[in-house]
């Protein structure tokens, strides 16, 4: 079993890039990975927890994640031929360790967490998308659906590859484009290969004035609670005072 546990080859080609805004250092990583769940092959070139490139194993091509990045393909990038070569000898070595642990060794599996808001300010009736944002995934092996009170949508729904981070977990984003109506539950579903458990996320649309009559009725429950405070302090101040006057 050990053997099934993802194989990863990270290639750090520089550290201590400058993020943007920022003085936090960025990595950037060109990660390999193989296994036996599908997907079976991965590549992904990332800065930071952006992902920049993944490799089409199926087309044998590189494809741009950022709409931001320049449609020409950097040079730099690996030659697909190579590619291939890598995940060739990825499999090999998968089958090889397979072999000569199995039923050893425990496969270590992560639980994926989910995050679920959306991309652009909401507004009830207005074109709007949600991200889902899953963490913490070990094997790269999981599979995202989305609902709408309960009902599974498709219609809209884009994903994307796995972005490795650290060792050997992954994150990995789904989109949902909507236009939210009042009281609408979405929730983002992650089922992960070989878990008898799912993970699920949740955001419910809300009126503007819901949030407002909340954010007014909490404000005037803190200025209430402040007033008995103070009133409170007055007469703790006057009793204090009368028994100093009155010896005890």
């Amino acid at each position: 079993m050990g053997a099934e546990a993802v194989l990863v080859a990270a290639g750090w080609l520089w550290v201590a890039l400058g993020a943007a805004g920022t003085d936090e250092p960025q990595v950037l990583s060109e990660v390999l990975f193989c296994q036996p769940d599908e997907p079976s092959l991965g590549l992904a070139v990332t800065l930071g927890t952006d992902e920049l490139f993944w490799f089409n194993f199926s087309g044998s091509s590189w494809v741009r994640r950022l709409p931001e990045l320049p449609p020409e393909l950097p040079p730099e990038l690996e030659a697909p031929e190579l590619v291939l070569k890598d995940a060739e000898f990825c499999q090999a070595l998968l089958a090889l360790l397979t072999n000569a642990t199995s039923e050893q060794l425990a496969q270590a599996r992560g639980i994926p967490v989910a995050k679920l808001f959306p991309l652009q300010p909401p507004a009830l009736g207005k074109p709007n998308t949600l991200v889902c944002l899953v963490e913490n995934i070990s094997p790269p092996a999981v599979d995202i659906t989305w609902r709408a009170d309960g009902v599974p949508v498709t219609r809209g729904v884009t994903h994307t590859g796995y972005t490795a981070i650290g060792g050997v977990t992954f994150t990995r984003f789904s989109y949902l484009r909507v236009t939210p109506g009042a009281g609408t539950a979405y929730s983002c579903v992650v089922t992960s290969a070989g878990l008898n458990s799912s993970t699920v996320a949740y955001w419910v649309a809300q009126e503007a004035g819901d949030t407002e009559t909340l954010w007014t009725a909490l404000c005037g429950a803190a200025m209430a609670l402040g007033t008995v405070m103070a009133l409170m302090g007055i007469a703790m101040v006057v009793v204090v005072a009368w028994r100093g006057r009155t010896g005890g």
